[in-house]
């Protein structure tokens, strides 16, 4: 039987956009049931400035609780050499970077240009590298732009081949607003895998038109088996109207265990933890397998 990696994104990406505040506690607790069911990689946080991102303050406290020298990882996203700093006084042993295929995106996400961005990112990865910390990239807007519309395959090959070559491990892509179906998926990908083995990628799709499972698979033909998903489909991208959040973990563990992928992760422990972190944010999860079992506790 074949293994899927699935890293689970909702702690971070999750949890970033969401606007009813939570404590440290809470973040903390909703990352230990997390690793109760399985997963081997959960991000933990955000080093960035709480005034633009509220829900990622108490990121260093939440990775200083937690066991980074045991089995499971815990990343946290870096932007900038201040970041970094900061990620590793807290004991970060995975940091990641995070990079646009668009250019509009680049500049309205982090005031930055794409080739600027991978200079700012240059450093935090040598810095990281140097220290035993591994890295990880993010390209977003792999499929399409809410300012630029549809982003040409060819230049999310260069940006995950310009993370890879600053020594990215993994390079995850991400259709940010939920626009890729299976064929736009794969075209992408065609382009993407021209430079890079499916081996260093990952897929990271957000389910806006309901098209995230079906990418998943489309990803799989292709050879991809590692993909990120948020626990109870937390999430959305803030700068695209209409975006719901990442696919949910659960509706990705239930599809790969159909399929006949290993995953490690117990499901009924998973829907456990979206009905969770869902009564914490006082709203319904978002998946359709949470909603399908029901409460199991």
């Amino acid at each position: 039987m074949q293994s899927v990696k699935i890293v689970e994104v909702g702690p971070r990406d999750g949890l970033q956009n969401e606007k009813r505040p939570l404590s440290a506690e809470i973040k903390l607790e909703l990352i230990r049931r997390l690793a109760g069911t399985g997963l081997s990689a959960i991000e933990a946080g955000a080093f960035v400035s709480p005034k633009w991102v509220p829900q990622m303050a108490g990121s260093a406290e939440v990775l200083a609780a937690l066991d980074t020298t045991g089995a499971i990882a815990y990343p946290v996203l870096v932007p900038n050499d201040m970041g970094l700093d900061a990620a590793l006084a807290a004991g970060a042993r995975e940091i990641a970077v995070f990079g646009a295929a668009s250019e509009s995106f680049s500049q309205k996400n982090i005031n930055a240009s794409i080739a600027e961005s991978l200079q700012r990112f240059a450093s935090v990865a040598r810095r990281a590298l140097d220290a035993g910390v591994k890295v990880r990239g993010y390209v977003s807007c792999v499929v399409g732009c809410p300012y630029e519309g549809r982003i040409a395959p060819h230049k999310v090959a260069d940006v995950a081949k310009a993370l890879a070559d600053l020594g990215c491990y993994e390079i995850s892509l991400g259709d940010t607003i939920g626009v890729g179906t299976p064929a736009s998926v794969r075209e992408m990908l065609d382009a993407v895998l021209d430079v890079l083995p499916a081996g260093q990628l990952a897929g990271h799709f957000h389910d806006t038109y309901g098209m995230a499972v079906a990418n998943i698979r489309a990803a799989l033909d292709v050879g991809l088996r590692v993909f990120d998903a948020s626990v109870a489909g937390l999430g959305g991208c803030p700068y695209a109207r209409g975006a719901s959040g990442n696919v949910a973990t659960e509706d990705v563990a239930y599809l790969l265990a159909g399929e006949g992928y290993h995953t490690g992760i117990d499901l009924t422990k998973l829907v456990d933890v979206a009905w969770f972190i869902a009564d914490a944010l006082g709203k319904p999860p978002a998946s359709k397998l949470a909603h399908a079992l029901g409460r199991q506790g």
